[in-house]
């Protein structure tokens, strides 16, 4: 029987020989970008595969399995959302009223609805990094970050990516439920989609997990890197699963399945219009990023611990789902790489990452030089050695910006002279003033008179 995926070209080897040549390419990826070891899951809603690599612990050689549990950073946030979701659907919220109306501690963001909590569009700065958040409790966190003062845009009007965003969606789900966060996505979730819960901190985990690594430029060799999430951001990114684990996830948010109603799965995937395109995905809906390809929009999100890289992409018109992880930071370009090889082998195109957007012409925007800020995060736009403009963000080395005359900018390598997408920059319609960037998916204020 041919491998076949919906509404798209049959391979033209059998399954066995599909699997085979899909295997090699992951094995020699691997190797090609130093991750110690991956996983791929591919599910076309008639076929199933499921692919590993390598070892979980480069330092103890343990291997990485199918059932492996790698930690999924960001990853983590569609599942918070998911449990939100569910409880709007039980009726115990309503994604339309302020979220401070469960939580007192978002009283300095009174109008910021559990909906844009949810899409990044509240206009809540990102937060403060992990060793900061480990000092304080989550209702502290939030009452310090969640204020007018540190308001980047009015709620509903534009998209910030944050992580604070989170904290408080899952302070929002002990709130309603009664449970820990943790216990929560355990009992609604995970054990519903067959997923045994890991997370990170676990000192007895029920199943293996594997270490993210960073690479040791000197020796060229991958070492184990710790994991420095903050118990109060676990809503956040604190998950550890497999692709497996995530492919299961992903069905349920395509229909399949009956972990998540069809109406809540669909709400989810829906765009929020405050959110538009940018350098992480093409729009974002409840808890979704959404990525278009060949005129379709798949749903999923991508997830960054410590030396790891994690994705999930899943299209409800095909049924197709795919997911990855790998267990070092250079498992991002692997996943780009793996996404071309199956294009070529089973037919799929998988929007790995979000292609770079037609531009205008190069210009210099003078009046961008300047200061923004996002939380306690600085981003410090100066002229470079030629007089085009750098970003430095908490005055580390500037990188090159390339800015265009729709006010869009890319980030320029210094050392390989490639163009990545950055964001862009905003004027205040009332002054025609350089007031915000949104670099690489969060957006800055201008502090500093210009």
């Amino acid at each position: 029987m041919p491998y076949t995926v919906p509404t798209a070209p049959a391979a033209s080897c059998a399954p066995a020989l599909v699997r085979q040549e899909l295997q090699d390419r992951l094995d020699a990826l691997a190797r090609t970008h130093r991750v110690p070891g991956a996983q791929l899951a591919l599910d076309t809603g008639s076929d199933f595969l499921v692919l590993h690599t390598g070892t979980a612990d480069a330092a103890s050689g343990a291997p990485l399995t199918a059932d492996t549990a790698v930690p999924l950073g960001s990853l983590t946030k569609p599942y918070t959302a998911a449990l939100v979701m569910l409880l709007a659907d039980d009726g115990d919220l309503d994604l339309d009223e302020p979220a401070a109306d469960h939580l007192p501690e978002l009283r300095g963001a009174p109008d910021v609805t559990v909906r844009q909590l949810l899409s990044h569009t509240g206009g809540l700065p990102t937060g403060p990094d992990s060793d900061t958040a480990a000092a304080t409790t989550a209702a502290r966190y939030l009452a310090a970050v969640c204020t007018a003062e540190d308001a980047l845009f009015a709620p509903g009007t534009d998209f910030s990516y944050s992580n604070a965003g989170y904290v408080a969606a899952g302070r929002l789900v002990e709130a309603v439920t009664g449970m820990p966060w943790r216990e929560a996505v355990s009992t609604l979730l995970l054990e519903p989609l067959g997923t045994v819960p890991a997370f990170v901190g676990d000192t007895a985990p029920l199943r293996p997990v594997a270490t993210g690594h960073a690479l040791n430029t000197a020796t060229g060799l991958a070492r184990p890197a710790r994991q420095n999430l903050a118990p109060l951001e676990a809503p956040a990114g604190a998950l550890l699963a497999s692709a497996q684990d995530l492919c299961a996830f992903g069905n349920a948010l395509i229909g399949r399945g009956d972990v998540l109603p069809p109406a809540v799965a669909k709400e989810m995937r829906r765009p929020e219009t405050a959110a538009r395109p940018g350098a992480l995905a093409d729009g974002w809906g409840p808890g979704l990023a959404l990525y278009r390809q060949d005129e379709r929009l798949w749903c999923g999100h991508d997830g960054n611990a410590q030396g790891t890289s994690c994705h999930l992409r899943a299209d409800p018109e095909s049924g197709v789902v795919i997911a990855f992880t790998g267990n070092a930071s250079g498992a991002t370009a692997l996943w780009r790489d793996l996404a071309a090889e199956l294009a070529a082998t089973t037919g799929v195109r998988v929007p790995a990452t979000v292609p770079p957007a037609e531009r205008g012409r190069p210009v210099v925007v003078h009046d961008c030089l300047g200061s923004y800020r996002n939380g306690s995060t600085v981003y410090t736009v100066s002229p470079g050695p030629d007089g085009t403009p750098a970003l430095s963000v908490d005055g580390d080395l500037p990188i090159p910006l390339v800015c265009y005359d729709d006010l869009s900018c890319d980030l320029l390598d210094p050392a390989g002279g490639r163009l990545e997408p950055g964001g862009r920059f905003h004027r205040d319609p009332a002054t025609g003033r350089v007031s915000r960037l949104q670099i690489s998916g969060r957006t800055a204020r201008r502090t500093d008179d210009g």
